[in-house]
């Protein structure tokens, strides 16, 4: 088979690669389909196969290996290639619908639990009246004014106890951020 592969290099020789069709296209044809090709596919496979043949014979080394396994490996590339380019679609069963989850993905889920568990702890590490004006912003949804009326206290100290509150939270948490 060599000097066969050598005669369509050197010369062209229409006999020796009708010879080399003869003897591989069905080897080939039936290679494909062994690979999961359709008998189509796998006929377009193999001329392909033996087309690149006739083209890059000059390539072709005995040093490097036997003629059959310098197509073989051809045919298997040009497989490689075809199943690349190929855009899997499948149709979904009946009764599927194409709309994606509205689940929160686990790693999501877990991470949200981690962060409120240790947001709840920082929380519990306030002092009291910390907690309380926190609380009443924010469970509640009273605003500072309103908070200072329930509490009896002065604004300013509301804003006090929230910005100190505030500074403790971010450095309980403030590595979260950067999950």
């Amino acid at each position: 088979m060599a000097n066969l592969i050598q005669r369509v290099a050197l010369r062209g020789d229409a006999e020796a690669f009708a010879e080399l069709f003869r003897t591989y296209a069905p080897r080939l044809k039936s290679y494909m389909m062994r690979q999961g090709a359709d008998p189509m596919t796998a006929e377009e496979l193999a001329q392909e196969t033996l087309m690149t043949v006739w083209r890059k014979a000059g390539l072709y080394s005995d040093e490097r290996g036997s003629a059959t396994t310098w197509i073989y490996t051809i045919a298997r590339n040009l497989r490689i290639d075809r199943v690349r380019r190929e855009v899997p679609w499948q149709a979904l069963p009946e009764g599927h619908h194409e709309t994606a989850s509205d689940d929160v993905a686990p790693d999501e889920a877990l991470s949200l639990v981690e962060r409120k568990s240790r947001v709840q702890a920082a929380l519990q590490e306030l002092p009291p009246d910390q907690y309380e004006v926190v609380s009443l912003a924010y469970i509640e949804g009273l605003s500072h004014n309103e908070i200072a009326e329930r509490l009896g206290l002065p604004l300013g100290t509301v804003k006090s106890r929230m910005r100190l509150a505030y500074q403790k939270l971010r450095s309980a948490v403030e590595d979260l951020n950067e999950q």
